[in-house]
């Protein structure tokens, strides 16, 4: 590894080997373990851990205190809010060792996760979702999809510039900043961009 093409904080640790994109930084006090391949222009706020052979895309932007476990795997654009968390398993006992049972945790495109939220792991976050503040999500979530609350329910639709849709009457909404057109479903259960 080189540490021409990316930043790790002095205070930071990095096991190699690993893969870590140009333009990549790494604050104070985290923890990169080998095996992990984390992408283009990434961020990590302080005290954030990255598990051994986790998958991170490009322009992710982890926030302070997160830890990305061994399962888990983020793709391009996704945010990571402060101290939200990732389980790996459903049933943990410390007397009884699970590291055969991690399951696997997708983050789609642009997905957003608040603060303080947890994603229990099995699910998979669709593309440009947003996840509010200290929800916990037990389900995978639509791409598209605001979700709030404990447990956490589909309560709206977020753009991709991330902007709540209104809907009109044939389900149709217009995000305010990029005016990009969007549809729901006959069924309600899913939107899309239109073309």
């Amino acid at each position: 590894m080189t540490h021409l093409e990316y930043f790790v904080h002095p205070t930071s640790l990095v096991d190699e080997p690993c893969q870590i994109g140009a333009g990549t930084k790494i604050w104070h006090f985290c923890h990169v373990m080998k095996d992990c391949r984390i992408g283009n222009n990434c961020s990590f706020g302080q005290n954030c851990f990255v598990g051994s052979g986790v998958v991170i895309g490009n322009n992710a932007k982890v926030q302070n205190n997160v830890s990305i476990y061994a399962g888990v795997q983020l793709e391009d654009d996704v945010f990571c809010g402060p101290s939200m968390v990732f389980t790996n398993v459903t049933n943990p006992r410390s007397q009884v060792v699970r590291r055969d049972e991690y399951k696997l945790t997708r983050v789609r495109r642009g997905a957003t996760i608040g603060a303080n939220a947890t994603i229990v792991c099995g699910h998979e976050i669709g593309e440009f979702a947003f996840i509010g503040a200290g929800a916990v999500v037990t389900n995978d979530v639509p791409d598209y999809a605001l979700i709030m609350g404990v447990p956490a329910r589909r309560v709206g639709w977020m753009s991709r510039y991330g902007h709540r849709l209104r809907l009109d009457d044939q389900g149709v909404g217009v995000c305010p900043e990029s005016n990009e057109r969007y549809q729901l479903s006959s069924d309600s259960n899913s939107l899309k961009a239109i073309v």
